[in-house]
């Protein structure tokens, strides 16, 4: 264990490999996420390795060499905790656990995901999507590993399921697995209805990859105070205001954070909570572009949306933290030097395919400086106005073009 600002971190190592799909630098990327990831549940990463491979090694996904390096480094620097950045099959995961033994945990990127998530898990509804996730989860991992589980001590990745012997039996799992699809089922009947009564109201709904400011964005546009904390999936549960611009009213929600590799068991458990970005009319799809790899972040969301069945939806694409924006300084008398997204200004970026996205639908704002507000809260309402306008066609002489002294609720 580590110590820092009165805070107890379990001493960690994390694992990757490099691929043929997944080069060096895209695995930094990653690691630098899991790392991130890691803090988030309440590790101090201390060391981290990687292998280049064609493949992962379907027994113990990396190399048996890497394998025993990585075993000494934990037995030598007493590493309570070794994550590897993929999904680990059961049958690899029993391996590592045999090779490494009973005195250090082993888990992969889903069950990192899983526990921040059983951390984050504020309300009752919430706690019960995330256990349903982790059931599903270990039900397959079941075999061999309880006898290991029961040693441990707590901590990352041993939160909810796992920690009584009750639960080694399958028959068991399965049940409580059964059980709380019945009551997911139940509340999503009751959400369902929820939503029905809010009317005909335009819907909002703020999406984008986790950490890129939505709270904040909320806070600012809804003057609401929902939990911001600079830690991935500072936010479950899924909030709805109501908010008015000018004289407009309509609901703005604030969903969970997506990630690269999100476990298939949070998209299929937190259905209801995405119930809320299928049904919205309009999308703000928050970007964070002070990340280096911001472009990745919006395929991954994309993606996320496709499965989801709201790719086709309106879109408004709001570039956040221009205020944290940083490029490299580019010589241009330099004829050797070779120009790379890393050396774009904001000017520079807003001529490449953000261009295209159209001058209505593409926003570069800062929501904790308040920078460019006030076209945000134009643009938001120009949408807003048109979607109103199409549903309530003789109730247009409520919002006339004019601006009104009224501000956001």
């Amino acid at each position: 264990m580590l110590e820092k600002d009165n805070h107890v971190f379990e001493k960690t190592i994390v694992v990757g490999i490099v691929t043929q799909n997944q080069d060096e630098e895209k695995l930094k990327e990653y690691l630098d996420e899991l790392e991130f990831l890691t803090y988030t549940a309440g590790g101090e990463v201390v060391k981290r390795f990687w292998q280049k491979m064609d493949k992962p090694n379907p027994k113990t996904f990396v190399g048996t060499g890497k394998l025993e390096d990585i075993k000494y480094y934990v037995k030598d620097n007493d590493i309570t905790t070794v994550i590897f950045d993929d999904e680990l099959s059961p049958s690899q995961q029993k391996n590592i656990n045999r090779e490494l033994g009973d005195d250090c945990k082993v888990l992969d990127r889903t069950n990192l995901i899983l526990d921040i998530f059983a951390q984050r898990a504020q309300t009752s509804y919430a706690r019960t999507q995330v256990e349903l996730a982790q059931y599903q989860y270990l039900l397959p991992r079941l075999t061999g590993m309880w006898t290991h589980l029961e040693r441990q001590r707590g901590g990352i990745g041993m939160r909810g399921p796992g920690e009584t012997e009750i639960e080694t039996d399958r028959r068991i799992v399965r049940d409580r697995i059964a059980l709380l699809k019945e009551k997911i089922k139940t509340i999503d009947k009751q959400m369902a209805i929820q939503r029905s009564n809010r009317g005909a109201m335009v819907r909002v709904a703020l999406v984008g990859y986790t950490n890129v400011g939505k709270s904040t964005l909320m806070n600012a546009i809804g003057k609401s105070e929902v939990f911001v904390e600079n830690k991935l999936f500072a936010t479950l549960d899924t909030t709805v205001r109501k908010v008015v611009i000018r004289n407009l009213p309509f609901l703005l929600s604030d969903t969970v954070g997506f990630i690269r590799k999100l476990p298939t068991q949070l998209v299929e458990s937190f259905k209801s909570t995405l119930d809320e970005v299928r049904e919205a009319d309009l999308l703000l799809h928050v970007v964070d572009i002070s990340h280096p790899e911001f472009e990745d972040h919006i395929n991954s969301v994309n993606d996320i949306l496709k499965e989801i069945k709201s790719d086709d939806k309106p879109t408004i694409m709001v570039f956040n933290k221009i205020d944290a924006y940083k490029h490299l300084h580019f010589d241009e008398n330099d004829i050797t030097a070779e120009k790379t997204t890393k050396h774009f200004t904001l000017e520079d970026w807003k001529q490449t395919w953000m261009h295209k996205i159209g001058k209505n639908n593409a926003l570069f704002i800062s929501a904790t400086d308040k920078l460019n507000f006030e076209e945000f809260r134009e643009k938001v309402y120009d949408a807003v106005r048109e979607i109103h306008i199409t549903r309530f066609p003789y109730n247009n002489f409520l919002y006339p073009e004019w601006k009104d002294t009224n501000e956001t609720e």
